[in-house]
């Protein structure tokens, strides 16, 4: 079937749900706050699934053009020596976040996103058969769903994230007590970098005057990998610092003539690195079910049947990883948890 759609965000997953909708002839609006495409992002791993979701877009062979072939990542302790690898059967490929939302704008989405489309109330929302609600952690789309407020829930850590020149070869995670550092390419001149800290840690060194200063007494004098990066950031700059939030789990991704996809429906924290490509695989499983679907709301069934327990599954997985990542007493379970995805690789 096909018809009207409201899309409410332009992010990853309102971009790919729009591209797949208007693949599928419907005609689609997409309302975005933000006044144009992101010019700045990290780097974000696209796994064989997300791929497979790229490839239904159209874009999969642009992203493996831009982007870094990533065959595994390797476990290391704040002293460079390594505990634990993980190695996919198939290879993720890294790209960066500005040109994975240029690739799914290009040549499909230039004439229906509405730059600078504040949605504060939804009954101000266009008469549509579909809307979609792909505005992130504090969606208001979520709440037509659910019936209540959004309230997001606090993971208790900070993100400190960005890129820095010079390219690297291997993409590595080091777990120290209380936080953790990784580091990927991005591509061969640039490299990622991001770090995840307790809230508690962070208040023990509330004297630091900035971020970079913070950066420099948690991990300076961390394995050479790790201290190089961050003597890049202290001369470069461009820290983006957020504090960690994840959803509530849905009883259900769907609501009416309403589907929220992506963090809409399950914001996870990026531990696992899987937030773009389950907006991804939302997006695509959502225009999927509505293609084969006598109507609208038996295409939202079959996609909250085919979405919500894998998003719940990975938000859960995420939170978990977030917590022994940055664990202060949990080395035991680190090894273990570590042990167990070498084995399943």
């Amino acid at each position: 079937m096909r018809g009207e759609a409201v899309v409410v965000g332009a992010g990853i997953g309102g971009l790919a749900v729009g591209r797949a909708l208007r693949q599928d002839g419907w005609r689609v609006r997409l309302l975005e706050r933000e006044p144009g495409l992101p010019r700045t992002g990290t780097a974000l791993g696209m796994w064989p699934e997300a791929m497979a979701a790229l490839a239904r877009l159209g874009v999969a062979d642009l992203v493996r053009e831009r982007g870094v072939r990533q065959h595994g990542a390797t476990f290391l302790r704040p002293d460079g020596t390594p505990f634990g690898r993980v190695v996919p059967d198939e290879p993720a490929h890294l790209v960066s976040r500005p040109a994975l939302h240029e690739l799914l704008y290009r040549d499909a989405l230039e004439d229906v996103v509405e730059w600078g489309s504040r949605v504060d109330d939804l009954a101000d929302l266009p008469q549509a058969d579909l809307v979609v609600g792909a505005d992130g952690l504090r969606s208001r789309v979520r709440e037509r769903v659910t019936g209540g407020p959004n309230v997001p829930r606090p993971l208790g850590t900070v993100a400190f994230r960005g890129v820095v020149p010079g390219g690297v070869d291997a993409v590595t995670e080091t777990w120290g007590r209380g936080r953790l550092f990784g580091i990927t390419p991005q591509d061969a001149r640039t490299t990622n970098w991001f770090a995840c800290v307790r809230e508690d840690l962070l208040a023990e060194r509330a004297g630091a005057t900035s971020d970079v200063e913070t950066l420099h007494d948690l991990f300076g004098d961390w394995h050479d990998g790790v201290a190089e990066v961050v003597r890049a950031v202290a001369r470069e700059g461009g820290v983006d610092r957020r504090t960690l939030y994840d959803a509530a789990p849905l009883s259900s991704m769907v609501r009416g003539n309403a589907a929220v996809i992506g963090d809409a429906a399950h914001a996870m924290a990026p531990n696992a690195g899987r937030g773009a490509c389950e907006a991804l695989i939302d997006a695509v499983a959502l225009a999927d079910a509505l293609r084969h679907a006598r109507s609208v709301p038996e295409g939202l069934r079959a996609f909250d049947r085919a979405r919500l327990a894998a998003g719940r599954r990975t938000a859960r997985l995420s939170r978990a990883l977030n917590r022994l990542s940055t664990g202060r007493r949990l080395d035991g379970a680190r090894r273990r948890v570590m042990g167990a995805l070498a084995r399943a690789a």
